[in-house]
């Protein structure tokens, strides 16, 4: 079998992400959910997300000529230790550290009037695909999400298409992921989902960001419960 994927998580470096495109290699997101086999290297209480990657990783391990690992502010410290413990189990890891806070790109999907988790796999698609935005109308916003893309994409479905992009997928968007300041961003009296994956260290901005704007504050493990349904529908409902 050849080696002809390279595995990513998160924001890789541009040029990097560039280089291998050039080469011909096909690109595989390790963030997400694809429902494969696990592994048991993680605690059983932990991001669900590096969960993924490194089942992910070894789901592909036959496939995989790299993996892109970004391991600085743009992603998280769990994401650098991810990097190390893959290393050490045997896979070729490039890692990257994307950290310029100067915005690339105007927000065009975030603030559109396409589905959420439309706005939500466009904005992550395009890390390597590109971004395409033509045709896209803008939205005054009604409610907002706020946060990174969730393991339980379902999550989205419950807004409406006026719902407008914040936190670190909006940075993603600018092209600069690892702008804390954009990432704090929301647009005052909009009605906003704040959420984190449970056990991330970004659960301590979206708890501290709901409080001071007056939003729901959700933190979700793997797929959302009943209860965390019921408390974003009533949230929707009711502002």
């Amino acid at each position: 079998m050849s080696k002809d994927l390279i595995g990513f998580w998160g924001y890789p470096e541009p040029d990097v992400i560039q280089k291998y495109k050039k080469q011909g290699f096909e690109f595989v997101d390790l963030d997400i959910d694809f429902g494969y086999p696990g592994v048991d290297i993680l605690p059983e209480s932990y991001c669900k997300i590096i969960k993924n990657i490194t089942d992910n990783a070894f789901y592909f391990k036959d496939r995989l000529y790299k993996i892109v690992a970004p391991i600085g502010k743009d992603k998280c410290d769990s994401g650098w230790f991810a990097s190390a413990v893959l290393k050490d189990l045997g896979f070729d890891v490039e890692t990257t550290i994307y950290e310029d806070l100067k915005q690339k790109r105007e927000l065009c999907i975030s603030v559109s009037d396409l589905p959420l988790r439309k706005k939500f796999e466009l904005i992550t698609d395009g890390i390597v695909s590109g971004y395409d935005v033509s045709g896209l109308k803008k939205t005054n916003p009604r409610f907002g999400f706020w946060g990174v893309p969730p393991n339980d994409l379902s999550i989205l479905e419950l807004f409406p298409d006026n719902t407008h992009v914040y936190g670190w997928t909006r940075c993603v968007e600018a092209g600069c992921p690892a702008n804390l300041e954009l990432e704090m961003y929301v647009d005052s009296g909009v009605p906003t989902v704040f959420y984190a994956q449970s056990f991330c260290s970004k659960t301590q901005i979206a708890k501290y960001l709901a409080d001071k704007y007056n939003g729901l504050y959700i933190d979700v493990d793997d797929y959302a419960t009943k209860s965390t349904i019921a408390k974003i529908e009533a949230f929707i409902e009711l502002r």
